[in-house]
């Protein structure tokens, strides 16, 4: 496994990646375009991918001018393998290096990805819509459950 900075040369695989998910799938893959993918990682924030024998199997993107995370996504065969975890440990460690003090998420209700939040200290704080619940973690929380060092 190789996890590296996103880059938009990336763009095209993460695509496959995001359009790839069986849980809080896309309702129309064409609402997000390269240009937002540009965006969020060269100007609202940064992006980390997870390459295994030259493929991306999965990427993460925080945005820090909307203080959430924009993206964590992985291809249905490459999950429970811990590269979801790393992917989010870099992304937060990256996000909470930038003076900020928390960050939100939103999610679909009773999937594997909500479990995994809670599982990693993200707190449930209402709901993101009408279909999604909202998950909150702060730099206080994040500090007490990863490597001091980290950020």
């Amino acid at each position: 496994m190789n996890f590296r900075e996103a880059t938009v040369e990336d763009i095209a695989p993460i695509h496959l990646v995001r359009n790839a998910v069986t849980e809080n799938a896309l309702s129309n893959p064409d609402l997000i375009t390269y240009h937002d993918y540009v965006e969020f990682l060269t100007v609202r924030g940064k992006g980390w991918v997870c390459e295994i024998d030259g493929q991306i199997v999965g990427f993460s993107i925080a945005d820090l001018k909307e203080e959430n995370i924009w993206a964590l996504f992985l291809l249905p065969e490459f999950e429970g393998k811990g590269i979801g975890r790393q992917l989010q440990d870099l992304m937060l460690n990256w996000y909470f290096s930038n003076e900020k003090d928390n960050v939100w998420l939103g999610t679909s209700p009773k999937t594997r990805a909500a479990e995994f939040y809670r599982k990693s200290g993200w707190v449930e704080n209402g709901n993101n819509g009408q279909k999604e619940i909202k998950f909150e973690m702060t730099k206080e929380i994040w500090m007490n459950i990863s490597a001091p060092s980290s950020i």
